[in-house]
């Protein structure tokens, strides 16, 4: 998921939180499969500094309850087949620790803006390829991937990867954590969203199935994947984030 921080007048882009300083949004209109209303999404964010953050230190999965699930769990992540198979439901689910750590993830983000600042979240694809998308985009200021609208509080990504912990993680992948959607902070955001689904619908024969929602607490994703493909991607072949730059975006060659 991708959070932005924008000017006063935006409309609204993918599943990242960013920072943008004038110009208005794009909108997300891919088609994607309909989520269960518990699913949690990742995604990119982007923001204009300057801006705080309330600490949250990295966490890992819960244990588990029995030999059983930890014995599923080490299936789960150690398997080469693991991703396939939780995909379809295999393997422990991911549950919040209490009724509070629920409450917490489902709760407003807690980032505070700078006067004349917007944030924005979208979820759009394999945050590694929308991030930097939306670093391209002029007057974005600053781009930062994570999970929202999940259930679980401080979630891995190794947690979001199961497919059970309610959150997004948007691309060309299959699983409630790729759905698409955009998250609004504001009655305007919301409206432009709206409009800016309707005009694509006109042209397409499908229905679009991008989640129209509230903003819910944006949990910032492990260090390495920020500015994944700038920085290099897995093959350290570094992608231009310079703005305006229309050169084919690359995840894995």
């Amino acid at each position: 998921m991708l959070k932005t921080i924008t000017s006063s007048t935006p409309s609204l882009p993918l599943l990242f939180k960013f920072t943008k300083s004038s110009s208005s949004l794009p909108s997300s209109s891919s088609p994607a499969s309909p989520p269960p209303s518990s699913s949690s999404s990742s995604f990119s964010r982007c923001l204009s500094l300057p801006f705080s953050r309330s600490a949250s230190s990295p966490s890992s999965p819960s244990p588990s309850s029995s030999s059983l699930s930890r014995s599923l769990s080490l299936f789960h992540f150690k398997n080469p087949m693991s991703g396939i198979l939780g995909k379809l439901g295999f393997g422990p689910r991911a549950a919040p620790e209490s009724t509070m750590e629920s409450s917490i993830a489902q709760g407003p983000d807690e980032d505070l803006l700078a006067p004349g600042q917007q944030f924005a979240q979208f979820a759009a694809g394999c945050f590694w390829g929308v991030e930097l998308a939306f670093q391209r985009v002029p007057g974005v200021t600053k781009t930062e991937v994570g999970y929202s609208q999940g259930f679980v509080h401080n979630p891995t990504y190794e947690d979001v990867c199961t497919g059970t912990t309610g959150h997004a993680e948007v691309g060309n992948d299959v699983g409630t954590q790729y759905r698409s959607g955009i998250y609004y902070y504001t009655p305007e955001q919301e409206k432009a969203a709206i409009e800016s689904t309707d005009r694509r619908q006109k042209l397409l024969d499908r229905k679009i199935v991008t989640e129209i929602l509230p903003a819910k607490k944006f949990y910032r994703a492990e260090e390495y994947h920020q500015q994944y493909l700038a920085k290099g991607g897995r093959f350290g072949r570094k992608q231009s984030a310079e703005k305006g730059c229309t050169d084919p975006i690359r995840c894995y060659g």
